[in-house]
């Protein structure tokens, strides 16, 4: 099996030759956040811990532009806005609008949820099969409306 901390290995050492040091500093930091977890946990990362971490980060990231832009802060919207490109390049493929909104509908149906106090099973049922591949906050308000309405 392919090991996406592999992939990411690669990558570093062709942005170390290609000079892209911004791509470099945004791929120490995914490696470095990833060591972390091995060595606190003492397990090596499959592909899907990998990804989790990756969303987690991106995460982060949406705050920090959220937060920079309602101050002003431009440069470091850019900055975090750059980081979020590089963390995504290792995420699956994004879904697209439709497909989360096919997808919310389909776990509406299969879990039985009838009101927004129903949402949990709706969103048990998401997260793994979105789990970096969709933006959970804008997926919990599609879940909403789809409940609500």
């Amino acid at each position: 099996m392919d090991l996406l901390t592999d992939r990411i290995k690669e990558d570093m050492k062709a942005s170390m030759k290609g000079g892209d040091k911004a791509r470099l500093g945004v791929i120490r930091l995914i490696l470095a956040a990833v060591k972390q977890i091995e060595v606190d946990e003492r397990i090596e990362l499959d592909n899907d811990r990998t990804i989790l971490t990756l969303d987690k980060m991106l995460k982060q990231r949406r705050e920090s532009i959220r937060l920079f832009s309602e101050a002003g802060r431009d440069d470091l919207v850019a900055i975090e806005e750059a980081e979020v490109k590089v963390i995504q390049d290792f995420l699956p493929q994004a879904l697209s609008e439709e497909e989360i909104d096919v997808m919310v509908k389909d776990a509406v149906t299969e879990s039985g949820a009838e009101a927004v106090k129903d949402m949990g099973k709706v969103m048990a049922l998401l997260k793994t099969k979105m789990q970096g591949r969709a933006d959970m906050s804008v997926v919990s308000v599609k879940i909403k409306a789809a409940l609500a309405g």
